[in-house]
């Protein structure tokens, strides 16, 4: 009597294979977004505005360049989110 096909051990093989990774990637991710957020409203502060109520229609170019700088932060943040940690 064969308990185990060929494709139930392949796939409990790989399971073994990953279950050595831990990935702390949603708390590393959240900790990031706080880090930006403080980031951007700091900017936004710095350049006498206060974050969220500046039209990006009528954002002078200090705002725009913290837009950029959040966007690029957040890209990084999502780099993280999928990275495993040890």
């Amino acid at each position: 009597m064969r308990f185990f096909n060929r494709s139930t051990t392949l796939y409990l093989m790989a399971a073994a294979t990953f279950a050595g990774q831990a990935q702390a990637g949603p708390l590393v991710y959240a900790a990031c977004q706080i880090g930006c957020s403080a980031a951007v409203v700091t900017c936004y502060t710095a350049a006498g505005f206060t974050f969220g109520t500046v039209l990006v229609a009528a954002a002078p170019p200090a705002i725009l360049a913290c837009n950029t700088a959040q966007a690029a932060c957040y890209a990084s943040c999502a780099a993280l989110a999928l990275a495993p940690t040890l």
